[in-house]
């Protein structure tokens, strides 16, 4: 591993998108990033589809061989928001990297600029305005009528002041073989954009930074029932969700499975951590999980970059 720099200042965001409102979600963003700068943060880090927000309960009219024209008004007002990589809306956050010298990690609904697909990604803005989109590989249940599998940029890694920095969305961590291909690019701080708010999903991140001697910035957002829109067909499906839709739980955990921050439930929050940077490399004396401790000679992963 390379010298990093000892401490990071992060800004971990729980916030609720503005749903099916692109230049509104963007906006929010935006504020949030200045009011993260103001307080010292070099790495800023959104939920899964921040931009235009988780249509969590809805199924757009699919059920098995049928679709609905409500369902796929619905779903057309979705991909209109939705963003296209190096869009304007990427033009405006990259200038935030910029301004801000921070690194920002955001979800957001990725509309193909040639096919129309959409894809649920995570990008990273770099301070000097450059950034990398991770599409999520395989989309979880019935997100696959919605979101396209992944086709291009399987595992990018930011290289960072801390060490490589890469991100896997919700329920990609319960691929072994995909957390393996990121620990074998020396990752010391992996990001987590999901919507998982249950006390499972808690033990699982305390064990993948155990396992890959990493810190695991667990990012996940708010979504309250009110906050659908009232133009959406499917308001059946939403008035069946719960007052508070999605709980957060939104935390960060060391390289021992220790909470840096504890999980916050029900609200929004912007919560704030300075990581010792030390602690990835040093907790590796006894295990490495691609290094010292991986026998080679028995087990390899070949990924198709």
């Amino acid at each position: 591993m390379k010298d990093v720099r000892k401490d990071c200042r992060i800004a971990l965001i729980q916030a609720e998108p503005v749903l099916f409102r692109k230049e509104a979600c963007v906006q929010k963003a935006l504020e949030l990033i200045e009011e993260a700068a103001e307080h010292g943060a070099e790495l800023i880090v959104f939920p899964e589809l921040f931009i235009p927000g988780y249509p969590i309960g809805m199924n757009f009219g699919f059920s098995m061989g049928k679709r609905t024209e409500e369902g796929r008004q619905d779903w057309k007002k979705y991909y209109d928001a939705s963003v296209v990589a190096g869009g304007p809306e990427f033009e405006r956050l990259s200038q935030a990297a910029v301004k801000t010298g921070a690194y920002i990690s955001i979800g957001f609904s990725e509309r193909d600029a040639v096919n129309g697909t959409l894809y649920n990604s995570n990008v990273i803005f770099e301070p000097d305005g450059a950034y990398k989109v991770h599409r999520k590989l395989k989309p979880t249940g019935t997100e696959r009528v919605v979101y396209g599998d992944a086709d291009r940029g399987f595992f990018p890694v930011t290289e960072t002041p801390w060490g490589p920095m890469g991100s896997l969305i919700c329920w990609e961590s319960y691929m072994p073989l995909a957390r393996v291909a990121l620990y074998q690019k020396g990752i010391t701080i992996y990001i987590s954009p999901n919507t998982n708010d249950n006390p499972e999903w808690q033990a699982t991140i305390q064990h993948i930074a155990i396992e890959g001697k990493c810190y695991f910035v667990n990012a996940d957002m708010l979504v309250r029932r009110e906050s659908y829109p009232s133009d959406l067909n499917e308001q059946e499906a939403i008035d069946r969700q719960p007052e508070i839709v999605c709980r957060g739980g939104s935390c960060i955990i060391d390289p021992f499975g220790q909470y840096v921050t504890e999980p916050v439930w029900d609200e929004e929050a912007v919560i704030y951590a300075d990581l010792d940077m030390d602690l990835p490399a040093a907790c590796r004396m006894e295990h490495d999980p691609v290094g010292h401790y991986s026998r080679p000679d028995v087990l390899e992963l070949i990924v198709h970059e």
